[in-house]
């Protein structure tokens, strides 16, 4: 039973489970002394006050066996997100036909499944981590409004859920929509920072002042271009690189995440240009803007020793980023990137990420500070 009064959720639930009298049931019984009808029923009520106050992200949260999905089915009929039927088609193509290709890996990305190769792989080659985000994606490019999902990250490692958890819930509240995460993970909470919290097994509703995720550490150095090996399947225009390239690889708790080579620009007038050459973070790590904050360390080290820096991309993510820096300048025209007509051919028919449209930025290093 489920009532809604004074802009409050509130449900009164009863399940009672009956269970036939046989043999073994009996002895079973007699050997706990167990009175198993008082056993098999289970009652709670539930108060959620979340109309009074404009949300975007709630989490509903308890441990396994404390009613979360039957309570969910309750407050919001209709809107738990079921399992996708996926076929062996690229993953784009099992979203809604009525969406653009551009809307679609917009989607993808704000997510934080940011690898184009992903994206043409079919879902049951997909990693658990990034089956999860696609899942996600897709959730949310069917249902409109509040969306609500069950089981939230809990097949995912748990470093790939506090990622996954943020770059879902910076999606949901840029796209204005609602979501309601039900998990047994308490470890998700502030990586979700969500508006609101219940905790089914404490019976407790809050509300919450959304702040920062945690920060993670992100070393950069130096490094060898046999370390491309462990990045090379995850970009989308070639495994090769430039025997020319300089290589810096992004760690986090000593652990390669991320990687960026660049190399010199033959530039017809500007003898100290360099040029980004490669650029790519592992799956599990995407969507907390990593490969931009590193982009930006490298140009900015390049900078201090007299050198510009260029970039071509066509990622939306990164494309958005760097619109809003102030420490990005969009060029004119993007720099033409030379492929052969082999490889041309090869991706005539494909999701060529650069067909989605290039954009060339130049980075604009901050002006020194000024002597009193």
């Amino acid at each position: 039973m489920i009532k809604l009064r004074s802009m409050t959720l509130r449900a009164d639930i009863t399940l009672a489970t009956p269970v036939r009298r046989t043999a073994r049931v009996l002895q079973l019984q007699g050997m706990f002394d167990v009175p198993l009808e008082e056993k098999l029923t289970n009652s709670w009520s539930a108060v959620l006050p979340v109309e009074e106050r404009r949300w975007n992200v709630g989490l509903l949260v308890g441990p396994s066996g404390a009613g979360k999905t039957t309570l969910a089915r309750a407050l919001w009929p209709g809107r738990l997100v079921e399992a996708h039927t996926w076929g062996d088609r690229a993953l784009v193509d099992d979203f809604p036909k009525g969406m653009s290709i551009k809307d679609i890996v917009g989607l993808l990305t704000a997510v934080g499944l940011s690898s184009p190769p992903a994206w043409l792989r079919p879902y049951k080659t997909l990693s658990n981590g990034e089956a999860f985000r696609a899942s996600m994606a897709r959730a949310l490019a069917e249902q409109q409004g509040l969306v609500v999902v069950d089981e939230f990250t809990s097949v995912v490692d748990r470093q790939v859920a506090k990622v996954a958890s943020h770059a879902v819930a910076k999606a949901v509240r840029r796209s204005r929509r609602q979501l309601v995460a039900v998990t047994c993970h308490y470890d998700v909470l502030d990586w979700l920072q969500p508006d609101w919290v219940y905790d089914v097994a404490a019976g407790s509703f809050a509300w919450r002042q959304v702040q920062p995720r945690p920060t993670l550490a992100l070393e950069v150095r130096a490094a060898d271009r046999s370390l491309w090996q462990v990045f090379r399947h995850h970009h989308y225009l070639s495994a090769e690189i430039s025997n020319t390239a300089h290589c810096f690889v992004g760690c986090i708790d000593g652990a390669p995440v991320a990687f960026l080579a660049y190399r010199h620009f033959q530039h017809p007038r500007v003898r100290n240009m360099k040029m980004e050459h490669r650029l790519v973070v592992l799956p599990d790590f995407q969507g907390l803007s990593i490969g931009a904050r590193m982009s930006e360390w490298v140009a900015q080290h390049l900078a201090e020793q007299g050198y510009r820096y260029r970039s071509v991309s066509s990622h939306p993510a990164l494309i958005s980023y760097r619109d809003r820096s102030p420490r990005w300048q969009r060029q004119a025209r993007a720099t033409k990137l030379h492929t052969s007509s082999k490889r041309r051919n090869q991706h005539k028919d494909t999701l060529d990420p650069r067909r989605l449209g290039l954009v060339s930025f130049e980075y604009i290093p901050p002006a020194p500070p000024q002597r009193r």
